[in-house]
């Protein structure tokens, strides 16, 4: 099958950040059942983002939160990607963030069996290439209507395979 043309792509990343972005989020959803982080900013220095949540997380939460994310990297895990049309994308995966004009064929992520979405990003080719995971601050804004409030994790890596310095 010839790979198709998908939308631009409007940003550049760091692969072993983007990637474990992906983990962070099937751990998320996983755990507390919200959506994945609508506003994110991920860069090889660090990374923010933030979910909507009920209620903000005790710091218990957030080293376990941490600590399935580093569990999955060491699974080694393959990151693969395939292609399919907005009827065949499977029903765990939202397409809620796609934007308007968004190309009838997706591009779906899967990070092994952990994680699948939607992307048109870079990515590692192996969870093993993320390196460690570090949750390095949180933060919780509640919402002004009593409704979900926003919780951010900023996250670092340490240790990330070198052939991505270059990124």
């Amino acid at each position: 099958m010839e790979e198709p043309i998908l939308n631009a792509h409007n940003k550049s990343e760091y692969p072993p950040a983007h990637t474990a972005e992906h983990i962070l989020n099937g751990t998320m959803v996983k755990l507390y059942g919200c959506p994945r982080s609508r506003n994110s900013h991920v860069e090889k220095k660090k990374s923010k983002l933030n979910y909507e949540l009920s209620a903000c997380p005790s710091a218990e939460e957030v080293q376990k939160i941490e600590a399935l994310v580093n569990e999955q990297i060491e699974r080694h895990l393959p990151v693969t990607t395939e292609y399919v049309t907005r009827d065949k994308v499977p029903p765990e995966v939202s397409l809620e963030k796609l934007p308007e004009d968004a190309s009838a064929t997706l591009r779906l992520v899967r990070v092994g069996d952990y994680d699948v979405c939607a992307c048109i990003g870079t990515h590692v080719e192996n969870t093993a290439e993320i390196g460690h995971f570090r949750i390095s601050s949180t933060s919780w804004t509640p919402a002004e209507d009593g409704d979900k409030g926003s919780f951010r994790i900023v996250f670092r890596l340490n240790g990330a395979d070198p052939k991505y310095d270059l990124f």
